[in-house]
């Protein structure tokens, strides 16, 4: 049963996203995290592709490549720099991060004081999980100290590195420098409830919205806080604000209808309620917004795949794995999608690639069952070999799985060894007959036996 809200609760969070109020500064007593973060309002041109986060999983998300800081009165770079970094962001939009990478490093070689070039080189490299990552981010706040998507993007691949408490010392050092930032604010905030203080998260993420009451990625802090800390009335509360709006909507509107982490949070909540459709509407919306949000892909994917809708769910998993190809649930669904399409060699090698990154998977062991089950034929592999695989992918997936789990793995192994009999039933059938010698031979020879021993 869901919980009842306290008035003074609503209230509370009520100022802090209403759009004339003073925020309030009072701590909370609250409890654990999962999170996020879009580092800083986006000034910059946006081509249609944007930034990934790593899923609501204690891992806050990517910056974009050309997020800007608010101010944003920073040193342009020179033109040749500026047409390399203009390809470099094309390249990132269509989701070519290898070659987005090339790019954002030579714009850096034809301008060494280019902290924006250094700052996109970065977050291409921490997609494609290049340690070189935190080097690019640290040289762009190196040339520009006060620029934030550097700041907040090294701050976030600390945290993602489990270092937490070096992210807080940079972002405590840079708040003592940068005051006025309500962006490296909300980044402590985020870490703060990283760390499972919320209480501390949601003082200085309102903190963050008293220096900006306008600064969206801090009312998205305070929603991931609660969610995390399973205040899901409260989250759906603040999304409200964030993404609808309260009536009258004339004095209370939306904040940021538009807002793709929001979207994807309030999915996540709507599907861990249950409400299935509301749940797939918002991740819509959230993978229009930013078609590299990895998570909603993924999201909304899972749900298309469990209705045997693979054609949908196909291009959103291969645009997934584009903008995240260590994407463990996105190469899973992806296997799970071409085998549906009946596209078996590259249903293999997804799984495959599972396989070998996390061996006690139990979903791997029991998608390569399905696959070398139902399949017609898997390239490279008899019938035989096809079975007997099945067998050893389903009972390793029993395995594996959680005690007490309820599938139908039982009965997908027993068609599996009720085929493996068929196929040896049917390898006997085929076999010749070995020929018998003949009554009358075989008499005379025990005949001619008997009379020799005589």
């Amino acid at each position: 049963m869901k919980r009842r809200l306290h008035a003074a609760a609503f209230a509370s969070l009520l100022a802090v996203l209403s759009p004339f109020a003073a925020v309030s500064c009072g701590d909370e007593a609250t409890p654990p995290p999962k999170a996020p973060t879009q580092p800083g309002p986006v000034g910059a041109p946006q081509p249609p592709g944007q930034p990934l986060p790593y899923g609501m999983n204690d891992a806050p998300s990517s910056a974009r490549p050309y997020d800007q800081p608010a101010q944003a009165a920073h040193p342009a770079m020179n033109g040749r720099a500026a047409a390399l970094y203009q390809s470099g962001l094309q390249a990132f939009a269509s989701g070519d991060l290898a070659n987005a990478r090339a790019l954002f490093a030579q714009a850096t070689q034809a301008d060494p004081r280019a902290h924006q070039a250094f700052y996109s080189l970065g977050v291409v490299q921490e997609r494609l999980r290049d340690g070189a990552a935190g080097a690019s981010y640290r040289q762009a706040f190196t040339i520009v100290p006060d620029y934030e998507p550097a700041i907040i993007a090294y701050a976030m691949l600390l945290a993602r590195k489990d270092q937490l408490g070096e992210a807080e010392r940079l972002l405590n050092e840079k708040r003592g420098q940068m005051p006025k930032s309500a962006a490296v604010a909300a980044t402590l905030a985020e870490i703060k409830s990283l760390q499972k203080d919320s209480g501390s998260a949601q003082r200085i993420a309102q903190e963050a919205l008293k220096i900006n009451p306008d600064y969206r990625p801090a009312m998205v802090i305070i929603a991931r806080d609660h969610y995390r800390n399973r205040r899901l009335d409260l989250a759906l509360y603040a999304l409200q604000a964030i993404l609808d709006g309260f009536e009258p909507v004339s004095e209370n509107p939306p904040r940021d209808r538009d807002n793709a982490e929001a979207l994807l949070l309030r999915g996540l909540i709507y599907r861990e309620q249950g409400q299935r459709a509301a749940a797939i509407e918002e991740f819509r919306k959230a993978v229009a917004r930013r078609p590299d949000l990895v998570e909603a892909r993924v999201q909304l994917a899972t749900f298309l795949l469990e209705a045997g809708n693979a054609q949908e769910a196909l291009p959103l998993l291969e645009g997934a794995v584009r903008f995240d190809s260590e994407h463990l649930a996105a190469h899973l669904n992806l296997g799970d999608a071409y085998r549906l399409l009946e596209r078996y060699a590259d249903a293999k090698r997804e799984f495959d690639w599972v396989l070998a990154r996390n061996p006690n998977l139990p979903q791997v062991h029991y998608d390569l069952g399905l696959l070398y089950l139902f399949a017609p034929s898997v390239p490279g592999m008899t019938p035989k070999q096809q079975v007997a695989e099945a067998i050893k992918s389903l009972t390793k997936f029993q395995e594996l799985r959680n005690k007490g789990q309820r599938d139908d793995s039982e009965e997908l192994l027993n068609r599996a060894k009720l085929k493996e009999g068929e196929l040896n039933a049917a390898a006997a059938a085929a076999q010749p007959a070995t020929p018998t010698p003949p009554a009358a031979e075989a008499d005379g020879g025990v005949a001619a036996d008997a009379a020799t021993s005589r």
